[in-house]
């Protein structure tokens, strides 16, 4: 990360769910990488604060066993002074005299250490504590911005639903200001989605093809090869349409497909994915198994090993209908995207984990190689989001020897590559926005309330429509092979990156 950004003013940041899973792998660790790059204040304090019953002492040291476990940043010189810097306090999230204890602990740090008001509230709970911690602190005042600033950070999902989300915008907006709620998705935070602005708007040779001219489709792919491990019972509640289509899927969306700017301002860019959302076509209920495919993994034999179905899983009703795959079909109805289509598609058990950006460019209009001794696929400009992030373009060279046979070349580059250059994480980088204040790769509630009247329509319909199907697919596939009818060109199908399943893994093609 670059040194030179943003000097951050003083503050404590404060973690509700210290002692959860999220915190020891991710929170606090990636604070330690800022903290040991000079990029958090000289007058810095970190308080968890949750149900367990810790010292001080005690958090910091496992804080400290989490931060070498977990290492964001390969230097271990300031562990001590950092957990030094850290305090817990036990509390009752449902309770409100343990708020006015954690007021009073954070007055104390602030009078001690001399840091003044700033503050960071991030929510490491569960989604049922979304709308009671934040009513509980402006219970106590520790809204109020006239000793300086306070920020609210929620992780996803925001909602269940339209209606749970509309209730949640309205406890919220009840007591803290738009402005000071950040919405933290993950995916927003890697560095290859947060390129693909400077990809399309800081070259003059992609941008003029980005569009219903030259574009076939755009393809989303988000891949994971484990299935629900022990998340059994959260999942079957939520299932892949609320865990990934709703926000992390719908957000690259609007990345891929938004216009340019009017500047790099956090408002600008928001208000033009925020467009992108209003301009989804609505899906129709009679329409919804046209366009929305559904699939859950089914017991399997991956690499020799016996893998249980989604319904063997711990916690999983045997009667589960939750889906584990989804692909999606729509339309965005403006001027630059008017008439092509957007496929989205998310799974777990499928045979890799890998998350991309593809956009597919319409075949060349003079058919010259249209005999099958020469038919290529079109050109593809592929944008990996993870593992191995990167860029590749897909175009047809000639093959060398004789006649004019055509085969696809590739031209790539690897994040991996620039060696001399370290790439934060995604929680690192969200992290560091968040105690700047910078809103430009956080949700805000008009674009979750979008997201979610978007999707209602195959909400309903998966829940109350008992004609619509749930496919099953082998665990280790690349899902309900219904799937690939969605593309109506018969020439054109998903793109599959990975190849060569065998004993010894998969290979993925950038």
């Amino acid at each position: 990360m670059n040194l030179s950004m943003n000097h951050t003013e003083n503050h404590i940041y404060v973690i509700f769910g210290a002692s959860g899973d999220l915190t020891k792998r991710k929170l606090v660790p990636a604070l330690y990488s800022l903290f040991v790059q000079n990029l958090l204040p000289e007058k810095f304090a970190l308080l968890g604060t949750s149900r367990s019953s810790l010292t001080n002492v005690e958090f910091r040291q496992s804080m400290k066993e989490s931060i070498l476990e977990f290492k964001e940043i390969d230097d271990e010189t300031g562990i001590e002074e950092f957990i030094g810097k850290l305090y817990y306090t036990p509390i009752g999230f449902d309770e409100v005299a343990t708020y006015i204890a954690l007021r009073e602990q954070l007055n104390f740090i602030r009078q001690d250490l001399e840091i003044g008001g700033n503050t960071v509230f991030y929510l490491s709970t569960p989604p049922s504590l979304y709308g009671v911690i934040p009513q509980q602190l402006a219970a106590v005042g520790l809204n109020h911005q006239d000793d300086g600033w306070k920020r609210l950070i929620i992780e996803k999902p925001f909602g269940y639903d339209l209606e749970s989300a509309l209730q949640l915008k309205d406890q919220l907006l009840k007591d803290w200001a738009e402005e000071q709620i950040f919405r933290i998705d993950h995916y927003l935070g890697k560095e290859t989605v947060q390129n693909l602005l400077v990809t399309r708007f800081s070259n003059g040779m992609f941008e003029p093809l980005w569009n219903r001219n030259y574009v076939h489709h755009v393809e989303i792919t988000s891949a994971e090869s484990l299935g629900v491990e022990k998340r059994g019972g959260y999942y079957d509640s939520s299932g892949a349409l609320r865990d990934m289509v709703q926000n992390h899927l719908l957000q690259v969306t609007g990345l891929t497909a938004m216009e340019p700017p009017s500047s790099l301002e956090p408002a600008a860019i928001r208000n033009e994915i925020l467009k992108v959302f209003q301009s989804l076509r609505p899906i129709r209920r009679e329409d919804v198994s046209k366009v929305a495919i559904r699939g859950q993994y089914l017991t399997s034999t991956i690499k020799g090993k016996p893998v249980p179905g989604y319904r063997e899983e711990p916690g999983v009703s045997t009667g589960s209908l939750t889906e584990t795959f989804v692909a999606l079909k729509f339309y965005i109805d403006n001027w630059r995207w008017g008439g092509v289509p957007f496929y989205i598609r998310t799974g777990k058990r499928l045979p890799t984990r890998v998350t991309e950006v593809v956009i597919h460019f319409k075949p060349t209009p003079h058919f010259l190689f249209s005999n099958e001794k020469y038919l290529q696929p079109g050109n593809q400009l592929v944008i990996r989001i993870q593992p191995d992030e990167g860029i590749l373009l897909k175009f047809g060279m000639k093959t060398p020897g004789a006649g004019f046979e055509v085969q696809n070349v590739n031209m790539d580059f690897h994040y991996s590559g620039l060696s001399n250059q370290r790439i934060p994480s995604a929680y690192e980088r969200l992290i560091y926005d968040s105690i700047k204040g910078d809103a430009t790769l956080f949700a805000r509630t008009e674009e979750v309330l979008e997201a979610w009247k978007f999707l209602t329509p195959v909400i309903e319909a998966w829940k109350n429509d008992r004609k619509v199907p749930l496919f099953g697919y082998p665990a280790g596939t690349w899902g309900p092979d219904t799937a690939d009818d969605l593309i109506e060109d018969q020439e054109m199908t998903w793109r599959y990156p990975c190849k060569n399943l065998s004993d010894d893994g998969i290979y993925c093609e950038l």
